[in-house]
């Protein structure tokens, strides 16, 4: 038994440590490069710069991220015109390094102004752009290579294109294992609550309207989140898969309106297509702008110094860090969709619908007077609906609440809060102790005790 553990590690080693045509990785760039062009072109069109951080009057921190302030006006259209900029020169690959860089750096810190606006998408491009700029990604077609020739590559180590595979395979795996739980495969929720909604669409809607479609999503969900990666993986299934990709983001991009995510999915597991498939389309595209096509040198990429003793330890210690972290939520004690303790950065993919009205009230410590407060004069819509149904959330508006009211003359506030939330249709509960004074919880990793018990049974649900 050592032994085959021993000889499988020692192939896999040598697997990845094996050459690999570039063109996978250079086409997952340009795919990548595009679908960020296209997001941040779509962002900026439709007002988003605005409505998401210079409207709010408060923007929630992620927790380790509260130095990261909102920049000015001027500062925030400039910055998403360098990331529009930044993602057109990677597509084109031109100045790669430095564009690839730059578009990590600001769609990260784009990401880290609000907590409010937190998908798992978002955080699945910002890895990948993190990736990218570490790869040598731009050494096989593109415009670096006419700029400086002797950059060109035809060959690169296999892990060069293993680790989006396996950055992609994290993704699906974690979404489909979070899916192995009751609410989802037994009773079809959120499915059977989000379904109703979409039975007046065109052809499709009499089978969303079939009592039992929801538990045959639910399922063929999960089993395709589990399964999907080893089906593209495997040659003789890979163009059926890769089918069922396209159909199975088309179909949720329909129903649930998530924005780029299912072209950023659709277009980047191509890269499991062999380098044989992307060069008939690179060489397409080539003759299409009638350039003349060179017999091709053997070039093998010769990772540096840097790259074998910084980059490779760097990506096993990032892999552990992908493998382990969404693990984290095992131990908190209680429900975690309750708590949402462990619940982001874990690929948890619209797993639940989750629903609450918060009222805080705010009192004069000397005297004794409270007030309820309006939400609405601090929040926008979108920050009180999520505010409403997340501890970490409630806790942030409640310090903010206490030091503007304390700014505004009332003595030593004392804050707060009344929650009810609803999880996939149950009644509502209490979520957080309403006698706790919220002004005076400090925020930790540790547990919040503050969060009432969730009461599990489905009997109460509606």
């Amino acid at each position: 038994m050592a032994i085959s553990i021993a000889r499988y590690i020692k192939n896999s080693v040598t697997a990845w440590q094996a050459t690999t045509h570039i063109a996978p990785l250079a086409a997952f760039r340009v795919i990548f490069g595009l679908c960020m062009v296209f997001s941040t072109t779509r962002f900026m069109v439709l007002g988003w710069i605005e409505d998401h951080y210079i409207t709010p009057k408060l923007h929630f921190k992620y927790f380790g991220f509260e130095f990261i302030e909102v920049a000015s006006p001027a500062a925030l259209y400039a910055i998403h015109i360098a990331l529009l900029l930044a993602s057109i020169l990677v597509t084109l690959g031109l100045f790669y390094r430095v564009a690839a860089w730059v578009q990590f750096l600001l769609f990260t810190y784009t990401e880290l102004i609000d907590l409010t606006y937190y998908l798992n998408h978002y955080y699945y491009v910002s890895l990948a752009c993190l990736l990218l700029a570490v790869l040598p990604a731009h050494r096989y077609f593109s415009l670096d290579i006419l700029r400086k020739p002797s950059l060109k590559t035809t060959y690169v180590p296999a892990w060069c294109i293993y680790v989006i595979m396996l950055q992609t395979a994290i993704v699906y795996t974690y979404a489909g294992l979070a899916k192995i739980n009751s609410d989802w495969l037994l009773h079809a929720l959120p499915l059977k609550i989000w379904l109703p909604a979409s039975y007046d669409i065109p052809v499709l809607g009499p089978l969303f309207a079939w009592k039992y479609t929801p538990y045959i999503f639910s399922w063929v969900g999960m089993l395709y989140d589990c399964t999907i990666v080893i089906f593209l993986l495997y040659k003789p299934t890979r163009v059926w898969a890769y089918a069922a990709v396209v159909f199975f983001h088309a179909v949720t991009g329909i129903l649930f309106q998530i924005g780029v995510f299912p072209l950023v999915m659709i277009g980047g597991t191509l890269i499991f297509f062999s380098a044989q498939w992307h060069l008939r389309w690179m060489g397409a595209i080539t003759r299409l702008f009638k350039t003349p096509e060179k017999t091709e040198r053997n070039v093998t990429f010769a990772p540096s110094f840097l790259h074998k003793k910084l980059l490779l330890p760097a990506l096993c210690v990032y892999f552990a860090f992908q493998l382990l972290f969404p693990w984290r939520y095992v131990l908190y004690p209680g429900n975690m969709f309750w708590t949402e303790e462990g619940y982001r950065f874990g690929w948890r993919v619209m797993l639940m619908e989750k629903a609450g009205t918060a009222t805080f009230f705010v009192k004069d410590t000397k005297t004794g007077k409270e007030g309820e407060v309006f939400n609405s004069f601090f929040l926008c819509d979108h920050q009180e609906k999520q505010m409403a149904m997340q501890p970490d959330m409630i806790l942030q508006y409640a310090k903010f609440l206490a030091g503007y009211y304390e700014k505004e003359g009332v003595y030593q506030p004392q804050v707060r809060a009344e929650v009810y939330v609803t999880l996939n249709s149950r009644k509502s509960q209490l979520l957080i102790d309403p006698t706790v004074d919220l002004s005076k919880v400090k925020d930790s990793w540790g547990h919040k005790e503050w969060i009432l018990p969730f009461d599990e049974r489905l009997a109460e649900t509606k």
